[in-house]
């Protein structure tokens, strides 16, 4: 048989005890005791399972001196306040307790929230519970802030408050840059890097010179 939970245990209990089974039947067919087929037909629900008395731990005889740390903390400013190893090590080095780090990062992590509840320095986390009968509330869009206007032939009246925006017929949709299009010359001034210059092209120094020895020759 496929593993159920308790909940769907006590329903096919439940069903096979209406449809006529006895007793003895559905213990052998769900492999429970007499207790459990007498406690599904009895109740619909399961009974919640009983919480268990907290096992007595190392920091039982401390804890009033952690709570006191803790509400001493209250009153101190933020720099002055007993972090989880400032208590850990208070309560080894002048209590000689014998309990671990985690016991009381654990303890104090579970206390604080509570003494600070109660001391009225933290909010209290709530919720307000909402029930809404079925078509009792509705939400509708207003069109002034959905930005529709009403349609004048259904009864409606046009919105005349903001101006309207002539349609242009024709008009193309946006378009995607083209990449294969030059940029203007003053970007690819900017933006192209120099040329390299070629082993073999004259300087303007050189040009000059040779203009200054022609100069001077037909001056002769």
């Amino acid at each position: 048989m496929p593993q159920m939970s308790k909940v769907e245990l006590y329903a096919a209990i439940r069903r096979d005890h209406r449809a006529g089974m006895k007793v003895r039947e559905l213990e052998r067919k769900y492999n429970v005791s007499w207790r459990t087929v007498k406690k599904a037909v009895d109740s619909v629900w399961p009974e919640p399972r009983k919480k268990l008395p907290p096992r007595p731990t190392a920091l039982d005889p401390y804890k009033p001196v952690v709570d006191e740390m803790l509400r001493t903390d209250l009153d101190a400013p933020r720099k002055q306040r007993h972090t989880i190893t400032r208590i850990f090590h208070r309560l080894v080095q002048e209590h000689g307790a014998d309990v671990s780090y985690q016991m009381v990062r654990r303890y104090v992590s579970d206390r604080k929230p509570e003494i600070l509840a109660a001391s009225g320095k933290a909010p209290v986390e709530a919720f307000v519970p909402q029930t809404h009968l079925p078509g009792h509330e509705a939400e509708v869009d207003s069109p002034q802030h959905s930005g529709c206007s009403p349609d004048p032939d259904h009864g409606g009246e046009a919105d005349t408050s903001a101006p309207a925006v002539p349609a242009q017929a024709g008009r193309p949709g946006p378009r995607h840059p083209d990449r294969s299009r030059k940029a203007p010359r003053s970007l690819q001034a900017r933006v192209s890097p120099p040329a390299p210059a070629s082993r073999g092209s004259p300087r303007a120094s050189d040009i000059r010179s040779a203009q200054a020895a022609e100069h001077r020759l037909r001056q002769r």
